[in-house]
């Protein structure tokens, strides 16, 4: 019986979190509109859009919405949490070090000022987003976008060199659009894993196939590696630890098929590392990427040292010498942020490991909500993983999946506060009358109970 109660407990609290009606209804169509514009890139590949500003129009959006919902969310600037700070102190470092910079102030600032935008999503997702059907709407655009942007990509772009170019912006260079797919695929995941519909189910899983394929196809040797990690920690948690073992076996078929199909050129990629074939193009390429990387870090050290306040952003590509960035997003922030914004920069990610452990330490803690924090523990690993070998200390994605965690955890403290309020007024207004039964004291219950002939003896 106890364990029935929990159950219900914990299917009534997710009900709940799902069905509050929240106002702002527009602010949150402005904060999806923004999602969907960043995510899914509809200007390269919907005809007619291609000269339609869709990221300024949704940034713009999204800052008036920040500014229509302050005050009138259930959330304000003031319960913002602490990785809110560390986010915007990121922020205010590079545009000192853009100020201070001695190479390309002017871009320094301006590339700062686009960078913006991820402040003003990241505040607006945890004020608006208050229910957990809100929570899921959003990690649903930006799964779902991922997973239409590689599919668009493998159909425009089979026959083209690592995906590069078919879609712009942040899926242009193919090391970006691997890291944005490993992102996203845990999320997949629990989609998968939560919808009951055959048909939801098949979607989701094509989704992923497709994903892992087009991974493959970017030939990238860091988004590979940040796929096995994630990976690895998804099959764990959601397989073995869930009791899903079928998962293992699928996945291994899956790697099995698909690295054999598709896993050619990123295996030259790999081996051209430790020697290369002078007569193949794709070798050599591969190899001087490797030495060219490696000079890039040494560079890179030698910029935190001479300007520990930072370079200014992207302006590394210039100080470097050869207009390259470097494949590692920490010290990619810490030259052209400062080592102050690396410190910050990990500080704001271990809070999102926080959030996570916080979470489930509270009571009522439902397996939905397990089933996304998962997720989001997979995601910040293979993030952490992968930036070791990529330079994506700019991308949203990641500052994104912070943001998740804020959200759920708000959403949790809050629901715990309301069953405490509840359980107290309940305590106030029962009247005396109601039947409940009133617990006995210490002393009351270590005596037994007398008959009244008992009692009627000792007053003779």
């Amino acid at each position: 019986m106890e364990v029935l109660e929990q159950d219900n407990q914990r299917s009534r609290w997710r009900r709940t979190l799902a069905t509050v009606k929240e106002p702002q209804a527009g602010v949150f169509f402005a904060l999806s509109a923004f999602y969907f514009a960043y995510c899914a890139r509809p200007e390269d590949w919907i005809p007619g859009l291609m000269y339609v500003p869709m990221a300024k129009i949704s940034g713009i959006f999204a800052l008036i919405g920040l500014l229509m919902a302050a005050g009138r969310t259930k959330r304000g600037f003031r319960d913002l949490p602490r990785e809110a700070a560390y986010l915007v102190g990121i922020i205010f470092l590079l545009f000192l070090a853009g100020a201070l910079s001695t190479i390309w102030r002017g871009g320094a600032i301006s590339k700062t000022i686009d960078f913006c935008k991820v402040v003003v999503a990241w505040v607006l997702t945890f004020m608006v987003v208050t229910n957990f059907e809100r929570f899921r709407r959003i990690i649903f655009i930006q799964s779902g976008s991922v997973a239409l942007i590689t599919v668009v990509s493998i159909l425009k772009g089979h026959s083209r060199p690592r995906l590069e170019g078919v879609i712009g912006g942040i899926y242009s260079n193919p090391n970006d659009l691997a890291f944005a797919i490993v992102l996203s695929l845990p999320f997949c995941f629990a989609f998968l894993l939560r919808t009951r519909r055959l048909l939801a189910k098949v979607a989701w899983g094509l989704s992923m196939l497709a994903m892992c394929a087009a991974l493959f196809l970017t030939a990238s040797r860091a988004g590979f590696i940040d796929l096995l990690v994630t990976g690895a920690i998804c099959l764990w948690l959601f397989g073995v630890k869930g009791k899903r073992i079928h998962l293992v076996a699928g996945a291994a078929l899956v790697a099995l098929v698909i690295g054999s199909t598709a896993g050619g050129r990123l295996k030259q990629r790999f081996e051209a590392i430790s020697e290369a074939d002078p007569e193949s193009t794709m070798d050599i390429s591969a190899r001087g990427s490797y030495e060219q990387r490696r000079y890039l870090m040494i560079r890179a050290g030698e910029a935190i040292v001479h300007y520990p306040w930072g370079l200014g952003q992207d302006n590394f590509v210039i100080y470097s010498g050869t207009w390259r960035e470097v494949h590692t997003s920490y010290l990619q922030l810490a030259a052209e942020g400062g080592v102050l914004a690396l410190a910050l920069y990990l500080a704001f990610f271990a809070r999102g490991f926080s959030n996570l452990k916080r979470l489930r330490k509270l009571p009522g803690y439902d397996p939905e909500v397990q089933l996304f924090a998962d997720a989001l523990f997979a995601t910040l690993v293979g993030f952490l993983v992968g930036s070791l070998f990529a330079p994506e200390a700019y991308q949203y994605f990641p500052y994104f999946a912070v943001a998740y965690t804020s959200v759920l955890y708000a959403m949790a403290k809050e629901k715990q506060k309301e069953q405490e309020k509840e359980k107290g007024r309940a305590a106030v207004l029962r009247p005396p009358w109601s039947g409940a039964p009133v617990p006995a004291g210490p002393r009351e219950a270590s005596q037994p109970v007398r008959s009244p002939s008992a009692i009627l003896r000792d007053l003779r």
